[in-house]
């Protein structure tokens, strides 16, 4: 009997595993999931990035197009063929806390990183993403309003203390005359900013301490200013304020992101756009609603709306031209009102896929999904420490004050010893 009992057990334990099987496996067809999910998920991570993490965090593959809801910074790996582009501003000169000036965080799968446009109070969102800083130094500027490139000093130094070691690279358009380029805004910056960039110096990585300029001619059409590791960005003029504004298109993989930075509609970005994955093109308030969000009278309003920049109709009859996979407007203040004249605009030209950026926006490209939604980040957080390559980078002898300036310490306090070298 006793016999029996058990061979009836292990015969129903071996019925209840087949069915398990049976079950799993009926899922799997139905949802792309079990063993399938396992096996998409290990080819993604065999992408190595080799970006440096903050501790505790580990990115994971996202598998079969099922992204969390939000974006939380460094828990996911990029697939071989994505990109991501997060809206670091899309604001005005004149910022909010939740608007601050525009820049765009364009991350590939091959683990390569650029930045479009470092406006004033763009910095701030991109440390919030708690990014591998060694890996950020390429900017690409539309033009060079403060709303625009403000904070590209604030990312020349905070980058170098925070992981990079090696120059950062600005590509940028030419003026109508020297004095008004890229290379001159540079130059000009680093005459500003001599004392500051004297007192790192040694204590910090020498190369990081470097900008390289590429100057290119704003009037360009559509060539290349950048071309390395699978990726070609290209530049075209722009209409804004005086000649120096460019736009700008990366391609990669197949997939297609534009920027357009500040711009009246032309010809350019809607012949050059085309075939685009992800065309931004600002999107700024409508005369009526810019008058009265900033207190300006209708003249100047309209001028600055509709002559210097592109408002929503505008915007809208653009991207209808364009016909882009998903069409992103920026340059803007989203309060409730203000969101509401924007839409309502826009809709009355361009009926296709949209968004209208905020701030952290996060966008997730492949051939086959488009995923928008938001950034869930750290108030009081910093990026991952450096790495033993930054460590280990070259330094020059520490700067010290002079003698008089050196008298003036204090006998009543005494600083521990240096740590000795390893």
């Amino acid at each position: 009997m006793k016999v029996k009992l058990k061979f009836l057990g292990i015969a129903s334990i071996i019925i209840f595993f087949a069915m398990g099987i049976h079950l799993v496996g009926q899922h799997a067809a139905r949802t792309g999931s079990g063993f399938e999910i396992i096996k998409q998920a290990r080819a993604q991570e065999t992408v190595q990035t080799n970006d440096n993490t903050p501790l505790g965090r580990k990115p994971v593959a996202i598998v079969n197009g099922q992204y969390p809801a939000s974006y939380f910074p460094n828990t996911e790996l990029l697939g071989a063929d994505e990109m991501r582009i997060t809206a670091l501003g899309t604001g005005m000169p004149n910022q909010t806390r939740a608007a601050v000036s525009i820049s765009y965080l364009v991350e590939l799968g091959n683990g390569d990183k650029f930045l479009f446009d470092i406006g004033s109070g763009a910095l701030a969102n991109l440390f919030s993403l708690r990014p591998d800083f060694s890996k950020l130094d390429k900017v690409f500027a539309s033009h060079l309003h403060v709303d625009h490139v403000g904070d590209f000093m604030g990312l020349h130094i905070a980058g170098w203390l925070s992981g990079r070691y090696t120059p950062i690279h600005i590509y940028g358009p030419s003026g109508s005359k020297p004095d008004l380029g890229t290379r001159a805004f540079v130059e000009g910056m680093q005459k500003g900013y001599a004392w500051d960039l004297a007192t790192r110096s040694g204590a910090l990585p020498d190369k990081g301490a470097q900008i390289v300029v590429h100057e290119f001619d704003y009037k360009q059409e559509n060539e290349i200013v950048y071309q390395a590791n699978g990726v070609t960005i290209r530049s075209w003029p722009a209409i804004h304020s005086l000649d120096g504004s460019v736009s700008f298109s990366l391609e990669w993989n197949g997939l297609k992101y534009v920027f357009g930075g500040d711009t009246y509609p032309n010809k350019w970005y809607i012949k050059y756009a085309t075939d685009a994955d992800v065309a931004s093109h600002e999107c700024f308030l409508p005369p009526k609603t810019l008058a009265a969000y900033f207190g300006w009278d209708l003249g100047q309003a309209t001028y600055v709306s509709t002559r210097i920049h592109s408002e929503p109709q505008a915007f809208g009859k653009v991207m209808s031209a364009v016909k882009p996979r998903l069409a992103v407007g920026y340059h803007s203040v989203q309060s409730p009102e203000n969101n509401a004249a924007i839409m309502d605009g826009v809709r009355k030209t361009y009926d296709g896929p949209l968004a209208l950026a905020r701030d952290l926006m996060v966008i997730n490209v492949t051939k086959k999904i488009i995923k928008v939604r938001m950034a869930t980040v750290d108030e009081y957080v910093l990026p991952p420490d450096v790495t033993q390559a930054y460590k280990k980078a070259p330094r020059t002898d520490k700067k010290q004050p002079g003698k008089h300036i050196l008298s003036g310490k204090w006998e009543g306090y005494t600083p521990p010893p240096m740590p000795k070298k390893k």
